[in-house]
């Protein structure tokens, strides 16, 4: 019998992505709800799984998995029946790892350089090179296909359209059509749409917490 995967959830956050992917991939888990608006991600018993205190965190067995790629690419490759996954004698499997570090390695340290208007190392020593060149690389995929593999929806485009679809909303990313679409046929899916619910559901839950919580 499997492990039973315990997840480290916050709404909210990075973790969102991964409550999809469970979702996406019908994994059976059992979900831990931290209140991060309270602190509990920065308690003892939290800090025991994960020293960071950072969600998403997911405990297999005796393996503890942090890092919102590291989380993907593992459960992807746990629940293979589920065909979200290239197998490792696909030829898509070298692009599919690529665009799955692509994500931690070069998009997000560009859009917090670019948010925190620092100035990025220079173009031979960055590790992403530069922000406009990030984003013309993904563009570039994009307009390709669907999806980052073409017609072949995987697990890095669940990281990836939740991740398109946030840094939309709160404009850290230019308003291209192709990163419009994709987020949107992203959106569109059944897993993204229970998601959502779940997590605004539990961020009313969390602010009712603290307000009630300042007003006693």
């Amino acid at each position: 019998m499997q492990d039973t995967i315990t997840f480290y959830y916050s709404p909210q956050t990075r973790a969102r992505s991964v409550a999809m992917l469970l979702d996406e991939l019908q994994a059976p888990h059992e979900l831990h709800v931290l209140n991060m608006k309270a602190g509990e991600n920065r308690q003892p018993p939290f800090l025991a799984i994960n020293p960071l205190g950072k969600v998403p965190t997911i405990r297999h067995g005796d393996a503890v998995v942090t890092e919102q790629l590291a989380i993907h690419i593992y459960l992807g490759d746990l629940f293979p029946q589920a065909g979200l996954t290239p197998a490792i004698t696909d030829p898509l499997r070298g692009p599919y790892l690529r665009w799955m570090a692509y994500f931690g390695a070069c998009f997000e340290p560009a859009l917090i350089d670019a948010y925190l208007k620092r100035e990025p190392a220079h173009e031979a020593m960055s590790p992403y090179g530069t922000y406009d060149q990030v984003i013309e690389v993904i563009r570039a995929q994009l307009a390709k296909g669907d999806y980052l593999l073409g017609d072949t929806f995987t697990v890095a485009d669940v990281l990836w359209g939740t991740g398109i679809g946030w840094t939309l909303q709160f404009g850290l990313i230019p308003k291209l059509p192709e990163f419009e679409a994709y987020a949107r046929r992203v959106s569109e899916r059944p897993s993204y749409k229970r998601i959502s619910e779940m997590d605004a559901a539990y961020a009313a839950e969390h602010e009712a917490a603290l307000a009630a919580a300042s007003a006693g």
